[in-house]
């Protein structure tokens, strides 16, 4: 055993002591010709920083979304209207279908197991307000108190509503961090009154900031889900909405939130089948499952990271190509070198080895420059542009070991035929 463990080490030393010299050499050669080196790693440079930017696009703009998908809660389904923009669109569809209603929450309610809670929704935004909102005006959210438990919402300060105060439609109000921003931006909004319309409104409580996202997301209509009103559902509908018609939803989404257990799939197929019954196939509702968007995300995500690699790495090929030319102009300046050494007794393998060192380390630098490089631009990209960028570990290191592997492939054939000179000939080379 002892025996074993000296050969191992002097093997390990061996190994050193070969690569040492080599990496020396490599060096010097590179720093000889520093303008050469620093030209030749461009292509490794602007690659990997393309590759680490590009992906930290991506990832930046998918944490969003996957955030926004999960505060939606994946055991929840929502069920959300499909409010027809145009009035001959409205009529042709309340021929068939009288739009969400609460008949269809209770239909449900008793029909889908796993059902831990629920709420319908009242959704509009008010056409005046006092104070008067600083920036946009905020929407008003009219809902259960479970859809502070649906929605996982937590509150900064104050309350929430309770069921009494709900059953009696009372003029209460909770606001979300932009609301409060936007009517109280200098003082403490509990306590206070807000007028909507023409109904004064008893503030109890704000929300701790939530996700947004500025696009569509599986029938998820974009919004600043921070610039919300909460109000009890029947305040909503009794006191507040002044536009009232026979036209509209009763309802504009319903939220349910599934046992643990539950199969949230299979939920939302019976949900489709009893609103497909009760509105006859109008198409005038969709059926959004978090969990099921969860999944189809990150899916997503990987291919997107797989395209956003793979467009990226033509960068990387393009200076793999570079590092072949230059090393093979390399083996013309230095033929009498090879020559040389080949003359004192170094091997075909030893040549091979002190080209493919040299070639692997302009990548190798040029893949820790270009992260360097990629770190800027993400910077510079979330500054200007104003989007969210996230450099992470997994970028980094693909990008690099790409680098390092275009380096060694594109220079073992330079490498091969250096080593494969005649050694009288190289000699004799002028």
């Amino acid at each position: 055993m002892i025996g074993e463990r000296s050969a191992n080490e002097r093997l390990r030393h061996r190994t050193l002591a070969q690569y040492v010299p080599d990496l020396h050499l490599g060096m010097q050669n590179l720093l000889l010709h520093k303008l050469r080196s620093l030209l030749t790693m461009l292509g490794m440079i602007f690659g990997v920083a393309a590759v680490v930017a590009m992906l930290s696009i991506g990832a930046g703009a998918q944490q969003q979304v996957m955030a926004f998908i999960e505060q939606l809660g994946v055991r929840n389904l929502i069920v959300e209207a499909k409010e027809a923009v145009a009035w001959d669109e409205l009529q042709k569809v309340r021929r068939s279908s009288p739009g969400l209603t609460f008949q269809d929450h209770r239909v449900i309610r008793a029909n889908v197991s796993g059902i831990v809670t629920s709420t319908p929704r009242k959704r509009f935004t008010p056409g005046r307000m006092i104070p008067k909102p600083q920036r946009d005006m905020p929407a008003l959210y009219g809902v259960e108190p479970s859809y502070q438990r649906i929605a996982g919402l937590r509150l900064v300060a104050g309350r929430f509503f309770n069921e009494e105060e709900n059953g009696h439609g009372a003029p209460v109000c909770v606001l979300g961090e932009a609301a409060r921003a936007n009517l109280f931006p200098q003082q403490d909004p509990v306590g206070q009154a807000i007028k909507v319309n023409d109904q004064w409104m008893h503030v109890l409580g704000v929300v701790a900031p939530q996700v947004s996202i500025q696009t569509e997301v599986a029938g998820v209509p974009p919004q600043d889900r921070n610039n919300l009103i909460y109000v009890p559902l029947y305040a909503a509908i009794f006191r507040l909405e002044d536009n009232r018609s026979e036209m509209r939803d009763e309802v504009d989404g319903l939220y349910f939130q599934l046992e643990p257990e539950a199969d949230s799939l299979q939920a939302a197929e019976v949900v489709r089948s009893i609103l497909n019954v009760s509105h006859r196939n109008a198409g005038d509702f969709s059926v959004i499952v978090p969990a099921e968007l969860l999944a189809e995300q990150r899916r997503t995500q990987r291919i997107f990271d797989m395209v956003m690699v793979a467009i990226a790495s033509i960068s990387l090929l393009v200076g793999g190509i570079g590092i072949m030319n230059i090393m093979l102009a390399s083996i013309l300046e230095r033929t009498r070198e090879i020559g040389v050494r080949r003359a004192v007794g170094a091997r075909q393998r030893d040549i091979v080895r002190q080209f493919l060192i040299e070639a692997i380390l302009i990548s190798f630098v040029g893949g820790l420059i270009g992260i360097g490089f990629g770190f800027a631009m993400s910077g510079l990209i979330a500054r200007l542009a104003g989007w969210t960028t996230i450099v992470t570990p997994t970028s980094v290191v693909l990008a690099f070991a790409v680098s390092v592997s275009v380096g060694l492939v594109f220079g073992i054939y330079p490498a091969t035929k250096a080593a494969r000179l005649d050694p009288v000939e190289a000699i004799r080379y002028e």
